[in-house]
């Protein structure tokens, strides 16, 4: 099935509304393959694997490897040297986005309020989460009444807290320039309390779980992983709904694009899609680029045989998708004058000579190629020479498994704001590549 703009625009504003959080947007990944058939594989048992089966890996809650069993075709096909045309289509993407935070033991009560200490979560733009009706999502870990831990995610999908802003009156300044200190400014205020002790925050994480879970046997709340989110859901916006707006585009986008695109081909091809965690921070986790996640998947798929793991990986290509810097009409002179991406003129491919990307001619040819075919429109994105370059995931994949990379992704303003946009016509766009991708006889590229 090939979806129209609007049905993919719908679900993918649905998708991201339900995953406030990395686990969140995992599992409703996961929903979606396992309802398509994908069968759930424990890393620590045995597995068996046929061609025709599809099959989905877990890290962490927060990180997953999706794979068509015709991945296991390829070792098949080199063993009959009839993989000319073979070779599996990785899609990479980040399931995380920069976000406050709550920390182990966040309880403040000052002046009647009780707030919460966050600690910043990656590069966040913090002047945006000033003002904003906030909500609290994440996962909970838990002892329950027979001394069993375990775990669930919760989401209090309404607005629970709130970071006011200090009056232009008690500070002049403000418009000028403003600093903004995380520890003293962004400890958001839950509610208003007569007590001088406002209980432990542990017993309010508590009581949202047990309502969330009335089944649940909770003894006591042992720790968790919890960040504030906005609850303004995403909107078309715009006159003629130009713009898609939305918390956690970067890069939430991106995972949809490739669950997405997998979900809607015909498997006659070896595919894998990987969602990790951890790129706003670095990569460097069990479940982040730097990983063994897709390694070690690969590895068992294929088995020992070193050469085979070669051979395959060296007619492989990977799609490492990650939003892009659109040109803000406010701000031309923060863009290269040739490489300024526009929103809605198409998916963007980056380049960055010191391997900040990990495109490069050949994998960006093939991208051209492909989409040209399909009569689909693309751009280039080069950071000013003066300027520092970010990074994605696809450099740190493409060192640790030796497959060629494409970097691209969809334009869109306000990265690593609370409140992002992109076109409203790109992401379809890269959809339909996308899925082409998966589901296409490709070439080597030699």
């Amino acid at each position: 099935m090939n979806r129209t703009q609007t049905e993919f625009n719908r679900e993918l504003m649905t998708f991201l509304a339900e995953s406030p959080t990395p686990f969140h947007a995992v599992a409703n990944a996961l929903k979606a393959l396992q309802a398509a058939g994908y069968e759930l594989l424990d890393e620590g048992a045995l597995w068996n694997l046929s061609p025709e089966g599809r099959y989905v890996v877990l890290r962490n809650g927060s990180a997953l490897v999706a794979f068509t069993g015709a991945v296991l075709n390829t070792v098949k096909d080199l063993q009959n040297d009839a993989v000319h045309s073979q070779g599996v289509r990785l899609f990479g993407a980040h399931s995380d986005s920069p976000c406050l935070r709550v920390k182990p033991n966040p309880a403040l009560l000052r002046k009647g309020f009780f707030q919460l200490g966050v600690e910043i979560y990656g590069g966040v733009l913090l002047s945006p989460w000033f003002d904003r009706d906030l909500s609290l999502a994440g996962r909970v870990v838990f002892e329950d009444t027979d001394g069993a831990v375990n775990s669930r995610l919760v989401d209090w999908k309404r607005p629970v807290a709130l970071i006011p802003s200090l009056a232009i009156h008690l500070d002049r300044e403000v418009n000028n320039s403003r600093s903004i200190n995380p520890q003293k400014e962004l400890p958001p205020i839950l509610f208003q309390t007569a007590n001088t002790k406002a209980g432990e925050f542990r017993d309010i994480v508590q009581t949202e779980l047990k309502q969330t879970y009335p089944d649940l046997s909770v003894a006591r709340v042992l720790d968790y992983e919890l960040s504030f989110y906005d609850c303004q859901p995403p909107a078309l916006v715009g006159l003629h709904e130009d713009l898609i707006t939305s918390a956690r585009l970067d890069n939430l986008l991106s995972c949809f694009i490739g669950l997405r695109a997998l979900l809607d081909v015909e498997h006659h091809y070896p595919c894998l899609l990987v969602l990790n965690d951890h790129e706003e921070v670095g990569s460097n986790s069990a479940e982040g680029a730097s990983g063994s996640l897709v390694q070690s998947v690969l590895n068992r798929v294929f088995g020992s045989d070193e050469q085979t793991y070669a051979r395959v990986l060296s007619r492989s290509m990977l799609i490492s998708a990650d939003n892009a810097h659109g040109v803000h009409p406010n701000y031309l002179e923060r863009h290269d004058e040739s490489h300024g991406p526009l929103l809605n003129a198409g998916p963007v491919i980056k380049v960055n000579a010191n391997q900040r990307y990990a495109t490069n001619a050949l994998t960006s040819g093939f991208y051209r190629s492909l989409s040209d075919r399909l009569g689909l429109p693309y751009q280039v994105f080069v950071t000013r020479a003066d300027m520092a370059c970010g990074s994605t995931i696809g450099p740190l994949t493409a060192t640790r498994l030796g497959v060629k990379t494409l970097d691209i992704g969809v334009p869109q303003f306000a990265m690593h704001s609370i409140r992002e946009s992109c076109g409203s016509r790109d992401p379809h766009i890269l959809y339909q590549v996308t899925r082409a991708f998966f589901d296409t006889a490709m070439l080597p590229i030699n």
